[in-house]
């Protein structure tokens, strides 16, 4: 599988994600750019999640259907019901960083995959869906990783 290049110019690979892009600030999603998709990309799709959460890996953000020619995501797009999971706060669409107080900072992977095929996915999927729907179809991703503590 090849890769793309994932980043923001929001926050650096291992870095701080600003408070601006976090729960307890209006969940605002951050900035996102990558590199062209590979040819053969019929759609994009991102997932967003915190692995060290105290209940296991939490969902914050899921989306299918982004076109394989686009190459970012402005902060704090709409991107509407269609194309958009619910992450574990029970919503659809973004839903920033918030560990519980006093932990160290939790790592969110940002994860763009490349589809050779459509996801088939419509909106309020969950992760695992979006998991089992680009099993198979993935011809490259990419993967940015922000920090956030609180």
């Amino acid at each position: 599988m090849a890769g793309m290049m994932l980043r923001s110019a929001a926050f650096n690979d291992h870095t701080m994600i600003p408070r601006r892009y976090s729960h307890e600030a209006g969940d605002v999603s951050p900035p996102l750019e990558w590199s062209e998709a590979p040819s053969g990309t019929a759609e994009l799709a991102l997932l967003c999640e915190d692995p060290d959460a105290p209940t296991g890996t939490f969902t914050h953000w899921l989306v299918t259907g982004i076109p394989a020619d686009s190459d970012h995501l402005d902060a704090g797009v709409d991107l509407g019901d269609r194309h958009v999971g619910r992450n574990d706060f029970g919503q659809r669409g973004y839903g920033g960083p918030h560990p519980p107080a006093g932990d160290d900072p939790h790592r969110y992977f940002f994860r763009l995959y490349a589809l050779a095929e459509p996801s088939g996915l419509a909106g309020g999927f969950s992760a695992d869906d979006l998991r089992h729907a680009i099993e198979g179809k993935v011809l490259a991703s990419g993967t940015l990783v922000g920090t956030y503590g609180r």
